[in-house]
């Protein structure tokens, strides 16, 4: 689906950053040309952990960036208005991004929560589902939604939730960070979409298994991301891996074999 082998998680800049704005927007925008020139993809959270940041357009429109749509997923959460949601779609949709990945999201005190009504959803919190229904439905052939999988969570709960998705209008998934090959994963492959790899690349597996919520296991004794992700390509050969907490400093060439 992507044209690239990787996907690169890149975080934008923190709203309290906003006195050094344009120093935290220009070591975004050396990034996101780094990411670019290396001919791999970009995406960006929206909010995550609840901390408010930048949206991945504002970021572009004040670093005047390109856009590639065919290597770009912006992330899209529950925690905005309706009228900041439609905002960022209208938005969205005139710069040419075409890939969404949807999820619920981390909430906070400092972020809108979104009405379910509002995109017609029937429970009293909005959900992943709704907002990729709403999409679908109101934006009908403008964008590719996706969603996450959590192939941590009880089976077949989770399957069973992927399915709903799928039938709400998702095209695509994005798994949690794994750890090796993984049954679950194996098992996600049936449902016939195509699916994007999380690997975790850094040494700090406290900070993966808290954003999973689950307690450590003896899958984090020793973890070594380098390793894990040969195994990851060894696993799934044709798959489009997802990195997160991949450094800056490092010489990519040396450690992702497929660029």
């Amino acid at each position: 689906m992507f044209e690239c082998a990787y996907l690169v998680e890149m975080l934008t800049p923190k709203l309290i950053d906003a006195p050094d704005a344009k120093a935290t927007i220009n070591v975004f925008a050396e990034r996101y040309y780094r990411v670019l020139d290396a001919g791999v993809g970009i995406s960006v959270p929206d909010n995550p952990m609840g901390q408010p940041r930048l949206s991945l357009l504002e970021t572009i429109e004040q670093a005047d960036l390109p856009v590639r749509p065919e290597r770009t997923v912006m992330n899209l959460n529950t925690f905005h208005t309706k009228e900041a949601l439609d905002t960022l779609l209208n938005k969205a949709a005139k710069k040419g991004i075409k890939y969404l990945l949807i999820i619920r999201g981390d909430g906070g005190p400092k972020l809108s929560q979104l009405d379910p009504q509002s995109i017609g959803g029937a429970k009293n919190v909005a959900t992943s589902i709704d907002l990729i229904r709403y999409i679908n439905r109101e934006y009908t052939g403008q964008f590719v939604t996706g969603c996450a999988y959590n192939q941590y969570n009880p089976m077949p709960f989770e399957s069973d939730r992927l399915q709903e998705k799928i039938e709400a209008g998702a095209r695509f998934v994005i798994t949690q960070p794994v750890m090796g090959k993984d049954p679950n994963i194996d098992a996600l492959f049936a449902f016939g979409l195509p699916v994007i790899i999380e690997a975790w690349m850094s040494q700090n597996v406290d900070l993966l298994f808290k954003g999973i919520r689950k307690e450590k296991d003896e899958r984090a004794h020793g973890y070594d991301p380098i390793n894990n992700l040969r195994v990851l390509h060894e696993a799934y050969p044709d798959k489009c891996i997802y990195l997160s907490m991949l450094g800056y400093k490092k010489e990519w060439r040396a450690i992702l074999p497929r660029l």
